[in-house]
């Protein structure tokens, strides 16, 4: 059964950087597209970058290209989340998910697993 476990969130001043990681237990992040999403207060939850495993592919929402990179390392079945230049409006907690075989995706329904989340907080 998937479990995924995020961490390095937290807060940091407009134009810094955090590398948020997502570990992936009870299963291989080898075969399957892995996501991250974020949900601003108030705001639905969207979609922000993904990797698609089989053939290393990525993908970005409009409002992080150049920012952020998704990157994954098989040997600690961890992916991992680099944002830089970050702007107030990036803060959100920070969700990975995975379970989707399809291909690059941000649609939520696509996927089945989710792990509990990470703040990112960006302020002066």
């Amino acid at each position: 059964q998937w479990q995924l476990v995020e961490s390095g969130g937290g807060l940091v001043q407009p134009g810094g950087s955090l590398s948020p990681s997502c570990a992936a237990f009870g299963c291989t992040l080898d075969y399957d597209t892995i996501a991250w999403f974020r949900q601003a207060p108030g705001k639905d939850r969207e979609g922000v970058s993904c990797l698609s495993s089989n053939d290393g592919f990525t993908y970005y929402a409009d409002s992080v290209k150049g920012r952020f990179t998704i990157s994954r390392d098989n040997a600690k079945n961890t992916v991992y989340l680099q944002m830089n230049s970050l702007k107030p409006e990036d803060t959100a907690v920070y969700y990975c998910a995975g379970g989707y075989s399809g291909g690059l995706s941000l649609l939520l329904y696509e996927y089945d697993y989710w792990g509990q989340g990470t703040q990112v907080t960006v302020s002066s």
